[in-house]
């Protein structure tokens, strides 16, 4: 029982700390980058957050519902793409704004798909409960 506690610990204290994370970035967006940034770099960076935020959110939602489902490997699987998510998408947006190195653009779509992934893990682990 007590690594069935552990996961949906785990589960919400890393959606709570990226979403501190994501409150924190978007004020240094808003207040620290918004003069040295673009507005089309500025808009890519808020990008990242948003994403960032939505997906934080997410991941205490799965916490919440692996206490109802502890078992559910769909559910860790869910978890496991989005947090990988945040990191490749949200992550690459963040230095993709602030350097200007176009290349991380290709680690981008990787995060998107993790997301989409994630939420698609999401929805079977509640079909097939």
């Amino acid at each position: 029982m007590s690594q069935l506690i552990l996961a949906y610990k785990l589960w919400i204290a890393l959606g709570a700390i990226n979403a501190f994370l994501a409150v924190g970035f978007g004020a240094f967006g808003a207040h620290g980058l918004k003069a040295k940034l673009t507005a089309q770099m500025l808009a890519v960076y808020q990008t990242g957050v948003e994403y960032h935020m939505a997906h934080a959110l997410g991941l205490v939602l799965i916490g919440v519902m692996s206490l109802h489902f502890p078992e559910s490997v769909w559910l860790k699987t869910s978890a496991g793409l989005l947090l990988l998510g945040i990191i490749l998408f949200s992550g690459s947006l963040y230095i993709l704004s602030m350097t200007g190195i176009r290349q991380l653009g290709m680690i981008t779509p990787i995060g998107g798909l993790a997301f989409l992934l994630g939420w698609l893990c999401l929805f079977v682990a509640i079909v097939k409960t």
